[in-house]
């Protein structure tokens, strides 16, 4: 498998980014979201990834964080919903709106996603709603940009809701803290 690819960006597509690692260059197909905040052709980049072998093609997937990768990897399991897809549900929202639609049983929001119908959003809430638990604990790679997303997880992981947990941290003003600076500032406020 290949877990992540650190290079420099040779070509933006999208959904398709070209990434030049010591000479190769990979094909790496992206959520909007990832679009949305790459910057220049050249800079370096580090992507989460995953790779799909199918009998007429390998295809990679990239993301900027565990929690995508993690919420994507989840949605490819479910009958119905192959990688476009998937992919097009996180071009829509990121893991964690995604995760508070269907927690809060919100097929409205959900059905307003790109091949999204009423069908496909009411299996996505049924089938994921009892997976959310793990995913929200989904292992994080140890960064301080990471932080706000690990904090906002162990928030998740003592009881309180993701949209409530977000609210927390972002009261926190997080920027240039560490996860355990930024769950104690939370935890602390919420005691008040």
């Amino acid at each position: 498998m290949i877990g992540f690819l650190r290079g420099k960006i040779a070509l933006k597509a999208p959904p398709l980014i070209v990434l030049d690692v010591n000479g190769v260059g990979y094909e790496i197909e992206a959520p909007m979201t990832v679009f949305y905040n790459l910057p220049e052709i050249g800079t370096e980049i580090t992507l989460q990834t995953q790779l799909i072998v199918r009998e007429d093609a390998h295809n990679l997937f990239g993301f900027t964080s565990e929690s995508d990768k993690t919420m994507f990897k989840t949605l490819i399991k479910i009958s119905g919903v192959g990688a476009k897809l998937a992919l097009a549900i996180l071009s829509g929202q990121s893991a964690e709106q995604f995760q508070t639609c269907v927690q809060n049983n919100d097929t409205a929001t959900l059905v307003k996603l790109p091949g999204v119908g009423k069908k496909t959003a009411e299996r996505l809430v049924m089938e994921l709603r009892d997976k959310l638990p793990t995913l929200t604990n989904a292992p994080q790679m140890a960064s301080i940009g990471n932080a706000r997303e690990e904090a906002i997880s162990a928030l998740c992981s003592l009881g309180y809701k993701p949209l409530d947990a977000s609210r927390m941290v972002s009261a926190t003003s997080p920027e240039g803290k560490s996860c355990e600076t930024i769950i104690r500032l939370a935890l602390q406020s919420a005691a008040k």
